[in-house]
């Protein structure tokens, strides 16, 4: 009988090592196996290099580029237009991408419906906010940037600048005018616009902002003519949600005799812009794009390899996770401390210590005159969704032509 023991509890040691040798070897195989894998990634722009805002997304694909290295094949396509982004779904599907990123705002409709005609691509769509609406799909997700922290901030930047210029008597509180040129009236735009203004407010409480819309993401010739007549109408800070450097151009080429400065968005414009541009803000969407394809690659849920706030199949996040970021500050323009205010508001928002929008203001809905908003109470901007959600024009101090 002890013998019979014996040979059981070997049995059962042999049978126990054996299968730790057999899960090993399996998990080395399926390592070896996704080390090795490949896969084509697919990348739909609104634009080309020569515009900020496709040309910051192409640094997110060249990052991918060489932290993957052979294991991905990038296939972009530039000047894609929102209403024709159909056939270049196709064209990336039938490619054998097995990840695909679309990153305009207007290709969100399609790219989901793309999304259900091949579950087994992964669809990445940036600035929208329908990955949670029905039907839901796996293997649709969206992501942005909180952006509106770094608006606020380049708004401070420029109350900064106005507010030497009032103590300097060059102008006064009265002129303390602000001039915005943005693409189309969205959640997106109104969001990031007012961000921007109650910067400037929390140093000038008297700023006013005029804001024109162009309907057009990039168009260098009217962003540039808008610029133009808003410096006019007597604005000294210029800023824009729209993707060409055409207001940069406008600002630097005004009449010195026209004070003017300028505050810019996804790049610095301070090449084209070196005496007027004061400084600007950026998505960075390196962490979300690269641990996209980790994910991919490792056969993993992007929302697990990803930090950020998630909420479904969307995720975001802001200064926190290096999602936003400062533009390069003109520090030849630019009043003493504006460098260390800068720095100790990003570390404020690390620490969820700043809500932007907050005050003493009305704020209605362009489209719908009876949806207002009292900002006494705050509003929690991106706590539901990556994609701005602020869609209220403040009454008496942003008038929209």
């Amino acid at each position: 009988m002890k013998s019979d023991a014996k040979h059981n509890i070997l049995i059962t040691l042999i049978c126990s090592v054996v299968a730790v040798v057999i899960a090993f070897g399996i998990h080395f195989i399926v390592s070896e196996k996704n080390a090795e894998k490949n896969i084509k990634v697919g990348f739909v722009y609104v634009g080309d290099l020569s515009d900020a805002y496709t040309s910051n997304f192409a640094k997110a694909q060249h990052e991918i580029e060489k932290m993957y290295g052979d294991q991905v094949e990038t296939l972009p396509k530039y000047n894609v237009p929102e209403d024709s982004v159909e056939p270049v779904l196709a064209e990336l599907a039938e490619a054998n991408c097995s990840l695909i990123f679309t990153t305009s705002y207007g290709y969100g409709e399609k790219t989901k419906e793309y999304a259900a005609k091949y579950p087994d691509i992964q669809f990445c769509q940036a600035t929208c906010s329908n990955a949670n609406d029905e039907p839901f799909l796996s293997n649709y997700h969206t992501f942005m940037g909180n952006i509106y922290e770094g608006r606020y901030i380049s708004g401070v930047v420029a109350g900064m600048k106005l507010d030497s210029l009032i103590k300097e008597g060059r102008i006064t509180g009265e002129q303390a005018k602000i001039g915005y040129i943005g693409a189309f009236p969205y959640a997106e735009v109104i969001s990031g616009y007012t961000a921007f203004f109650l910067g400037v407010r929390s140093v000038v409480p008297e700023a006013t902002m005029t804001v024109k819309y162009t309907n057009s993401w990039g168009n260098y010739h009217l962003e540039k003519k808008y610029a133009e007549e808003l410096i006019e109408e007597g604005c000294i800070v210029i800023s824009q949600h729209s993707d060409t450097s055409g207001p940069a151009a406008a600002c630097e080429q005004t009449d010195r005799s026209q004070m003017v400065y300028y505050v810019s968005y996804n790049e610095s414009m301070r090449d084209i812009a070196p005496t007027t541009y004061l400084t600007g803000s950026k998505i960075n969407w390196c962490p979300y794009m690269t641990g996209a394809v980790k994910a991919v690659l490792d056969n993993k849920k992007i929302e697990k390899c990803v930090t950020g706030n998630v909420n479904g199949n969307d995720i975001g996040s802001g200064f926190k996770n290096d999602w936003v970021q400062m533009l390069e500050i003109n520090e030849f323009i630019v009043p003493k401390g504006t460098q260390e205010t800068v720095n100790e508001l990003i570390r404020k928002f690390r620490q969820n210590k700043i809500q932007v929008f907050c005050g003493d203001y009305l704020g209605v809905d362009p489209y719908d005159p009876s949806d207002t908003i009292d900002l006494k109470d705050g509003y929690n901007e991106n706590a539901d969704s990556s994609a701005p959600s602020f869609h209220y024009v403040l009454q008496d101090v942003i008038t929209i032509e």
